[in-house]
């Protein structure tokens, strides 16, 4: 305190500024992030905003459609995994939330489908629209790969693992899913689950597409920040459970003001504290 107080004479007399003390230690090293989801770009654009605020940081990434994020962190081969699902042996941080939207083609006048509808779509008991109050014609489902996380969240909370319709055509990324709805003949037959952010974008450029509601809920973000929309699943990110300062001032960056307004550009930030 005395010390303190003789600096603020010195500061008072001289006429000179002292410097704000950072709020924590400055950080150091390198970052491998590893995913497989449509979070790609919005983790591109954290990490850069991490390395500015952060100069003796480097961050990799590692994205492929068909990679195992959660694995290559525990085989050291990443420090980060971008995912949907926690798992046990990992360490996680939830950074914001992601809707996942049936997406039909613009001319399928399908109303609305329930939770129960959407889970007995994808396990291919409907062989028409017809069936949940849509056109007559028949249904061609669009899965995700198995190891994407967007399809296991999707599995899991309609509790349909392991029975989704082998006849459904496996497409990667949310882009193709979208063009592949556009392009099926006949145009009512395709349908798809995907990220709600890209649905969302699609949608509002005009793209000859709509999404469905679900139990009469509107898939939007208010109604994913409030879970009255039933199909989301969170952002998350996984690293082992050591104690890591770069991760921790990563994933603390993640969920700052700066952060979260990066998070907001895409995907459906985290509650205020």
């Amino acid at each position: 305190m005395i010390v303190r107080l003789l600096l603020a004479c010195w500061v008072s007399i001289t006429g000179f500024t002292a410097l704000p003390a950072t709020s924590h230690a400055e950080v150091a090293g390198s970052l491998v992030i590893a995913g497989n989801g449509p979070e790609n770009l919005t983790i591109e654009t954290l990490a850069r905003a991490f390395e500015k605020a952060n100069p003796r940081v480097y961050i990799d990434l590692l994205w492929e459609d068909h990679s195992k994020p959660v694995d290559m962190v525990k085989a050291g081969q990443a420090q980060i995994a971008v995912t949907g699902s926690e798992d046990a042996a990992l360490a996680h941080t939830q950074i914001g939330w992601d809707g996942i939207g049936i997406l039909v083609h613009l001319s399928n006048f399908t109303k609305e489908i329930t939770t129960q509808q959407v889970a007995d779509l994808f396990s291919g008991k409907f062989s028409t629209w017809a069936d949940v109050g849509g056109p007559d014609t028949r249904i061609l489902l669009i899965d995700r790969p198995r190891n994407q996380n967007i399809r296991e969240a999707f599995e899991t909370q309609l509790g349909i693992a392991g029975k989704i319709s082998d006849t459904a055509k496996v497409i990667g990324s949310d882009e193709k899913a979208v063009k592949t709805v556009v392009g099926t003949l006949p145009p009512l037959s395709a349908a798809t689950y995907i990220s709600l952010s890209t649905g969302l974008s699609v949608v509002s450029t005009g793209v000859a597409v709509r999404l469905l509601p679900v139990d009469k809920v509107e898939p939007e973000a208010p109604t994913v920040k409030d879970g009255r929309y039933p199909l989301r699943r969170p952002v998350l990110l996984l690293s082992k459970k050591d104690a890591n300062p770069l991760i921790d001032a990563f994933a603390q960056f993640a969920l700052s003001a700066p952060g979260q307004a990066i998070i907001a550009e895409t995907y459906v930030p985290m509650p205020s504290r």
